[in-house]
Parts: structure tokens; sequence; C-alpha cells
């Protein structure tokens, strides 16, 4: 949600008018009110979609569960593909960008569309050549390359967010590109507080840092979570805060955090990492493609891996690493030009993009904006 917000920034910057948006929907979560306000002029059409299936205890992936059930609903979601065909049919769109949702591919291998797709995802450097997958876990690999390409049916360019720069592949259209980052995070000052703020993608974990609370409740933690039920912050324990969804207040609270605690989905990693907060990434069980982005964004300097909600570790790595993203953030600054560079060479042909948008040099700051 977070990188649809920002590429609709980047192209109403460039005049580019965002004509609809479409957004999957499941069954656990409804879409967040924030996402209709920040779409505000722009209609939003939620549709049923493939969604991962969880154990009761909202802790860990059940693959097996997940492939079935999403068979047995394949009927609901020919009906979405048909939404999607009259939707376009009603706006005649240039071009549309995909944000890794598998009904795109559904409707460009069914509907077979004349208008050009640009899919942007993190999960697309898994198909990059030169990218290094993690060890083992052959077939969860198998499986998210899998559903990355039936994301990427039909597509024009597959524009592939990474923590750092990465050469191109032409022959399998994949072009690597910055980080998504919404303007409010780029811009919100920061300072360095004495909490840690925690995000937990499954609300299964609270439980996880309740006890480390419990032998630690000196640590102020504020913890956000999509969990039905909460509507305002609440005292969970001593130290230990659980707040509501709010975009707005996470953006804040993130701002003057000393670290953040999560299970290290990739946009929260990347917001940390620009306001330069050390990231403890937690992966949700058998959630492979945040294992991937923990291993990575270790790499790439963001803070630390751990099986556990091990706070300590974060901690430590706080008082003994002296945490500078500036490499990043100078990277993620190009955002803007390369992706409008991309954009208008799916658009238009010839060399006047690279004239509009010439490529920068890695390593060096590029003012942002067009």
């Amino acid at each position: 949600m977070t990188q649809s917000i920002a590429m609709k920034q980047i192209l109403e910057r460039a005049g580019i008018e965002v004509c609809e948006v479409i957004i999957s929907k499941c069954k656990n979560r409804n879409v967040p009110d924030f996402y209709y306000e920040k779409m505000k002029g722009t209609p939003v059409t939620p549709l049923e979609s493939i969604n991962m299936v969880v154990a009761n205890n909202n802790r860990k992936i059940r693959p097996l569960a997940t492939f079935f059930g999403n068979m047995a609903d394949m009927p609901r979601f020919y009906r979405s593909v048909r939404i999607i065909e009259q939707k376009v049919k009603e706006q005649k769109p240039d071009f549309i960008v995909n944000f890794f949702e598998p009904l795109s591919g559904f409707y460009y291998a069914l509907c077979r569309p004349k208008v050009p797709l640009i899919n942007v995802a993190h999960h697309f450097m898994y198909h990059h050549p030169e990218f290094i997958m993690p060890k083992g876990k052959y077939a969860a690999r198998f499986g998210i390359r899998f559903y990355a390409w039936i994301a990427s049916i039909g597509s024009a360019k597959r524009l592939a967010l990474s923590f750092y720069p990465f050469p191109d592949n032409s022959r399998k259209r994949i072009f690597v590109v910055p980080p998504l980052l919404r303007e409010e995070a780029i811009n919100y000052p920061t300072q360095k507080g004495n909490y840690l703020l925690v995000y937990l993608l499954n609300s299964g974990y609270l439980d996880d840092i309740a006890a480390w609370n419990k032998e630690n409740p000196d640590t102020e933690l504020h913890c956000f979570m999509g969990r039905k039920g909460i509507t305002e912050v609440e005292e969970y324990r001593k130290n230990l805060f659980v707040h509501p969804i709010d975009d707005k207040k996470f953006l804040e609270m993130m701002a003057g955090a000393k670290g953040l605690v999560t299970t290290a989905g990739f946009e929260s990693v990347c917001e940390a990492m620009y306001m330069n907060k050390p990231v403890l990434m937690v992966p949700v069980e058998d959630h492979y493609e945040q294992y991937c982005n923990s291993q990575d964004a270790v790499w790439a300097g963001a803070g630390v891996y751990s099986k556990k909600f091990a706070i300590h570790k974060l901690l430590t790595h706080i008082a003994n690493v002296k945490q500078d993203n500036e490499n990043f953030k100078n990277w993620v600054s190009q955002s803007p030009d390369l992706m409008l560079r991309q954009v208008y060479s799916v658009i238009y042909a010839g060399d006047n993009v690279r004239q509009m948008f010439p490529l920068p040099a890695w390593g060096k700051k590029v003012e942002a904006g067009v």
C-alpha cells in the first residue's frame, strides 16, 4: 500500500493522472482508512484476491493450506478479473502499474489487453541471475519465484525494488530501482528517543513481545499491530503500549525511536533505514519472502536478524554499532527520476527518454523530483 502511495505522489508531481486504484482485500484484514485518505480524489476499488493462510495462533504461514485454499477460491478470483477488465475498458489508461498483485497476471493471461503493464516489487530481485538467494528452502524458493512470475505476466517491464544499486537485466525485463518511500517518511524530521518501536504483521507475536517486556520492564516499547478490537492506544503491560494501525502516528514514533523491531516487511525496514533507525528483523514463521528480506537487509546494513524476538540483540547492536545509511538515502533520493524514466520508456520510444531522465552515477546524490 505504501509503495502505491509513493508512486501516486511521483506520477502526479510529473503531471500524470492516476485514474483509479484497484486493491486486493482478504478475509482477515480490511483496507485501512488511511489508505483511502491518501488516495483522496482517486476512486479505490477493493477486490477479493489471493491471500496467505495463517495458523490459528496467527503466527505461522501454512503453505499447503494457502495453496489449496486459494485454489478453492478461484471462481471468486475470476469474478475479480472480470471487474478489472471492466474498469480498464471504462478508464482507458495509457499504462497500468501493478504492485505484486497476482490478479494482474490472471487478467493479462485471460483478457490479453494491449495496455502496457509495469510491475513493481522487491520480489523480482529473486529472478535476477546475479542476486544471491539464501541457501536451503528450495521448495519455498521455487514457490516465491513462481508466484512472482504469475504476478508479472504481461509485463513490459519488471521494476525490482532493491536496498542497493544492482545492474539491470534487460533480457528478463528486470530493471533495478530504489525503494518507493512516501514523501511523509522522506521529509519527517528525526531524533533519537528512549523507546523502541515494534511493528507486527501477525498479532500472535504480541505474546512474545510481552514475555520479553516482563523480563525487561525498564525498556519502553510501542507496538503497532492490526488486531481487531484495538481502536486506541492501551498500556498492555508496564512500558508496553499497543497502538492501532495509524500511518501518521507510526511515522511520528518511528522518527523518535532509537530502533525498530519488526517482522521483516520490505517497506517498514526501508523507512527505518532512511530514518537511520537500526532494525531487528524477525520473519514470520515459514514466510520465505520475509526471511529473504531479512538476510538482504542485514547485508545492506539495516540491523540484525533473529529467529525470535530477542530484543536485547537490537539493544546490543545500537550500543556497539554506529548506524550510517547515507548511501541508502542517496540511493532512495534517485527513485523519482528512475521511476519516471522507466514509466516514460514504456509509453514513448527513442532517445528523448534518456535525455529527460539520464541515468545517475551510483553513489552520488541526485536531487529527487522532476
